[in-house]
């Protein structure tokens, strides 16, 4: 039976049951009762944030003969102490869980030098970064077991918070949810002129956000029923951290919010429903702060926010029910009535003062779509992207280096489900037919599309050309992407023609 026609059996067979209890009450309607009921997860008023938040080293650098900054990656295998007492099973990048924090500049060239210590093949994929395909790290670069990937390229994108995963076709949900991940923090010459939180660590804070559930001497990555968007955890890590809180000594503190979940969506607000000002989406600064108290982040988006607190106090991150268009079903089943604390805050009795944000603080480099050559349309849904499953050999579109495209992208089912394209940064253009709302003017490279919904993106793709080695388009709640939901693009020379990808990977 096809995942497809197994989630709408197991959907039917609940529907089944509510009808049966309404018929026969009593042991049914109980089932049904305790199968809704029990879906639900809520943190919120239990977690004790008894543990300080780590923060992810910056990664040693070293320049290389021709100028290139040099980073060193080994994925590992290895163990953690999450809870006390309990050692827990893990991979991670130069360290036994999660990676160290890469940190470039603009116009820098750079090289990352990676080693596969585990024991099986897998990938590094540079999330949102402007990359030849050859280095983008997605299924058709593995990386074998005891062998090694030296990728090269030149940052030429504005400042922004990126981040690296794993990208084996097939087992990405698999690869990540054992703690592969970390970010990429890229600068320009605006990003250091303005007046932002910039001490890393300190008031500039990463926060990468995971939903974990642990068995035994490992974790759970075991699937509850009718969790038709994927793995779904009832515990939270923040950058590798149990319940973590973090003392702050300045008036004003960025986070930068990473949801590194495989398939939960946050929706981001503070326990006091204070607000907070949102300066930066994936692709970098917007153009202006935006003063927000709801902030919602599907898997592999990103944003930068900038929170004041007062002295002695203390406010919780948290996540509330989401706001995604779902139906009765996927509402409950997908996370979307979960509420879950994040991180606590603990502001000093003195703060340093900090200066007013900036009243402006980018250009979007991103096109409007004015100069778009063409327009593409992409249905999502869990068969495939226009019911057109992933296939290593099938190149599925072409696209002219420099040209700007238009691309429609409709959920056409009822499931939660987003759109991530590979290499290029993108603007949202409309939702619905809408002007999109303040969190999506911003550089993005990952969009949520609710059931039902439309979103419209323009995209220019500066290349560089190679005909025969495809980036991916795909939906980033990782279990639908192993299950086939993505597709490939190669970008040639203008009147030139795809060539054969090579049919690596899983």
């Amino acid at each position: 039976m096809s995942s497809v026609s197994r989630s709408r059996w197991l959907r039917r067979l609940l529907f089944g049951v509510l009808a049966l209890a309404v018929v026969v009450p009593g042991a049914a309607g109980g089932c049904t009762a305790w199968v809704y009921t029990s879906a639900a997860v809520s943190t919120v008023g239990t977690t004790d944030f008894r543990n300080e938040l780590a923060i992810p080293p910056l990664a040693p650098s070293t320049i290389g003969p021709d100028g290139s900054r040099v980073f060193e990656l080994d994925m590992r295998s290895g163990t953690k102490e999450f809870r006390p007492g309990k050692i827990t099973e893990t991979w991670g990048f130069n360290g036994d869980y999660l990676g160290p924090t890469l940190r470039a500049r603009r116009g820098e060239r750079v090289e990352v030098r990676v080693r596969n210590q585990l024991p099986e093949a897998s990938t590094v994929h540079w999330h949102g970064m402007h990359v030849p395909a050859a280095m983008d790290g997605g299924p058709h670069q593995m990386v074998n077991a005891g062998e090694s990937w030296a990728p090269r390229w030149t940052v030429d994108q504005p400042a922004a918070t990126l981040w690296y995963h794993p990208h084996p076709h097939g087992k990405t949900e698999q690869h990540v949810r054992r703690g592969l991940a970390g970010m990429f923090v890229l600068d320009d010459e605006n990003s250091e002129s303005l007046t932002l939180p910039k001490d890393y660590g300190v008031d500039d804070l990463p926060v990468i956000v995971q939903d974990v559930k642990f068995s035994g001497s490992g974790f759970d990555n075991s699937h509850r029923i009718f969790r038709n968007a994927g793995f779904l955890g009832e515990q939270i890590l923040v950058n590798g951290t149990l319940a973590p809180y973090r003392e702050v000594g300045t008036e004003l503190v960025r986070l930068r919010l990473l949801n590194a979940s495989t398939a939960r969506i946050y929706n981001f607000g503070f326990g006091d429903d204070r607000t907070f000002a949102l300066i930066g989406t994936d692709g970098g600064l917007v153009p202006r702060p935006t003063t927000l108290d709801r902030l919602q982040l599907s898997p592999g988006e990103r944003a930068e926010i900038v929170v004041r607190v007062r002295p002695g106090e203390r406010t919780i991150l948290r996540s509330n029910p989401i706001e995604a268009g779902l139906d009765f079903w996927n509402q409950r089943f997908s996370g979307g009535d979960d509420r879950l604390d994040i991180l606590e805050l603990r502001a000093a009795a003195t703060l340093r003062p900090a200066p007013e944000l900036p009243a402006t603080l980018a250009t979007l480099e991103v096109p409007d779509g004015s100069t778009s050559v063409r327009e593409r349309h992409f249905d999502l849904n869990l068969a495939g992207i226009n019911n057109v499953p992933m296939a290593m050999d099938r190149i599925d579109l072409t696209v002219a280096r420099g040209s700007t495209e238009i691309w429609v992208v409709r959920n056409a089912d009822g499931m939660p489900h987003n759109f991530h394209v590979h290499d290029a940064q993108f603007r949202v253009l409309s939702v619905n037919g809408a002007p999109p709302g303040a969190q999506l003017t911003g550089a993005k490279d990952t969009v949520f599309v609710a059931p039902d919904s439309t979103v419209r993106l323009a995209l220019r793709f500066d290349g560089p050309a190679d005909p025969n080695t495809p980036y991916m388009y795909h939906c980033h709640l990782l279990w639908h992407e192993d299950q086939g939901m993505m597709g490939q693009f190669v970008v040639v020379e203008p009147g030139q023609s795809a060539g054969t990808p090579h049919a690596h990977g899983h």
